[in-house]
Parts: C-alpha cells; structure tokens; sequence
C-alpha cells in the first residue's frame, strides 16, 4: 500500500489545520493508521493512531484535547484536525499503516508500522 499525506502549511498559533492521509489499495479497513511527527533535531513522536473501524483512537499526551483522528474507509482516508495550535507542533507529520487483525494501544510505537508516507510540514508561527 502506498500513503499520501498533504494539507501541511504555515498557520499561526491557534489555528487550526487538517491534515489528510490517502491510502491506495483496498484493504484500507483492515488497516490500523497512525499518525507521527518528527520536529527538526527530535525524534519522531507518535501523535495518534485509530483502530481498522475508527472505534478506537489513541493519542499522545501533547496533542490529547487539540487534535481529532478520523478515518473515511470508503475514500481510503484517515484525517488527523489540529486545533489550538501551538509554536511546538511545528513539525513534519507522517502517516503510518499496518495491515492488522486487532488493535490496541501497542500501535503507539512506529515500530508496528509497515507503511509510511512521505511526511507533509506543518509550520505554526507564533
């Protein structure tokens, strides 16, 4: 499967942006998706994740409250909404997929992961 993020760009604190991730295939369903973002000189950090259904979400604890993952399997998309932006999510956003039965908060650790996409910037000015 490949993946596609867009919808990155330079906003202002406190706006806010959504971020998009296109799947090609037809099993997107029965992927779990995630989210991480990589800010200059940082390891990359896991942002959110949602199970095959969009039933369970998971999130890190510097983004819980401000951004929304949800997914669309029948456009084989998966949107992470940013909201209250801070100066410190200015980062390089990547999505993940991996083909999966179950799912869980394991899914936080890149490591699950067997796709990525090639990461789209997101820039907040203060």
């Amino acid at each position: 499967v490949q993946l596609q993020a867009s919808g990155g760009g330079l906003v202002q604190a406190g706006d806010s942006l959504r971020l998009s991730c296109t799947a090609s295939g037809r099993t997107f369903s029965s992927y779990i998706m995630g989210w991480f973002r990589q800010a200059p000189g940082k390891e990359r950090e896991f942002v959110g994740c949602i199970s095959q259904r969009g039933d369970r979400i998971w999130y890190g604890d510097s983004v819980k409250g401000r951004f929304t993952i949800s997914r669309d399997n029948a456009k084989n998309t998966m949107y992470l909404q940013m909201s209250s932006l801070k100066p410190e999510d200015t980062a390089v956003y990547y999505c993940a997929g991996v083909y999966a039965y179950a799912s869980g908060d394991y899914y936080r650790s890149e490591s699950r992961y067997d796709y990525w996409g090639q990461g789209t910037l997101v820039t907040v000015s203060s």
